[in-house]
């Protein structure tokens, strides 16, 4: 190193050009070959091999984890789209959680069936103490002290037990769409739905919650047709992500990560709302933070879309409001929806600049 800055301060006295300054100014101005980081493989985590990707143009900067929602639906296909620019600042780190994309390809047999769900159970703790194990990884491998995590609808169950858990692991929690308990916060959202037909004389959408009944359903089949009400909804009232964000990075673009993508899916939202028939229990009648989430010991910070239905503020507020942490802040985004669009991704960055690297730097 202190050969080739030599070399180049020769360079200058000896060519007084603008170009040799120019060559200085880039080299010092910007982080060494070798410091940046990118890294795609499978790591050993809760005894199975999960996927794992980390990138970042300096890997000095501060980490991110994100856990993504669903369960079942990774971000790492798309996460240079949403996350990219974010990569000069921070290391991004995403993970396909258990029974999720490549994580869910690598670990199962040939021929996936009925049995393989009744057989391989997802539980919360076990993914909470997979999440755990990960984050402790990462310190590891990147010489932190600390890290950030951020978690978006399901990812937030993660997130938060893993922030109440194993504060000692984390500088801060962002957690976007929260949920708090599903199982009874289900029934507001059945009476939104419902009072929203009703407003738009949507007798369609009035006769299929009719059918339906009033939550919690028993069967997987049910709580597709609400999610279908909800996504219906939602996206007449709100404002979208630009549609370039879902489309696949070129790694992940093909039919078996697609597949993969889809099965997992289904394998995990089976597990999440649970199917009596199979008896399959829900993991979302294992969540009630109004129970057993309310201290911190790390800084929070909820984002939460003023359109979304399936979280809606009105419960995730009063869950910030009873919550009690060293700091906590609680934001509107004005035409959002349960998901990701650039409001929210812009508030997310906003609150890493203003309130969490001021801290830690």
């Amino acid at each position: 190193m202190k050969y080739q800055k030599e070399i180049l301060l020769n360079l200058i006295s000896q060519k007084q050009s603008a170009f040799g300054a120019l060559v200085l100014f880039l080299f010092f101005s910007y982080p060494l070959l070798g410091q940046s980081i990118r890294e795609e493989k499978y790591v050993s985590i809760g005894r199975i091999e999960q996927w794992v990707t980390i990138s970042g143009l300096d890997k000095s900067n501060p980490v991110i984890l994100i856990l993504h929602g669903g369960p079942g639906s990774p971000v790492s296909p798309y996460s240079n789209a949403i996350f990219g620019n974010w990569e000069n600042e921070f290391v991004i780190v995403n993970w396909d959680q258990r029974g999720s994309g490549r994580t869910f390809g690598r670990n199962i047999p040939a021929n996936v069936d009925k049995d393989y769900w009744i057989e391989n159970p997802l539980r919360v703790d076990q993914m909470v103490a997979d999440g755990i194990e990960l984050a402790e990884y990462l310190l590891k491998k990147l010489d932190k002290e600390k890290i950030i995590l951020m978690g978006s609808s399901w990812g937030s169950v993660l997130g938060a037990k893993m922030a109440l858990k194993r504060p000692d692991l984390f500088y801060a929690y962002i957690g976007h769409s929260q949920l708090v308990n599903p199982v009874e916060d289900l029934k507001i959202v059945y009476r939104k739905l419902h009072s929203l037909a009703l407003e738009q004389e949507d007798n369609e959408s009035i006769n299929t919650l009719k059918s339906l009944g009033k939550p919690p359903y028993d069967n997987a089949r049910d709580m597709g047709k609400l999610m279908q009400l909800i996504k219906k909804y939602e996206g007449k009232n709100a404002i979208p992500a630009p549609n370039s964000w879902w489309n696949p990075a070129d790694d992940y673009n093909n039919t078996t990560d697609a597949q993969h993508r889809e099965d997992g899916d289904d394998y995990s939202f089976i597990n999440y709302v649970g199917h009596a028939q199979l008896g399959i229990k829900a993991m979302s009648a294992t969540v009630d933070f109004m129970e057993d989430g309310l201290f911190f010991e790390i800084p929070i910070f909820l984002v939460q879309g003023e359109k979304d239905i399936l979280t809606p503020a009105e419960i995730s507020k009063a869950y910030f409001d009873k919550i009690k942490a060293p700091n906590k802040e609680f934001f509107i985004i004005s035409g959002a929806s349960h998901g990701f669009n650039q409001a929210v991704v812009d508030m997310h960055y906003s609150i890493l600049q203003t309130h969490i690297l001021p801290e830690i730097k």
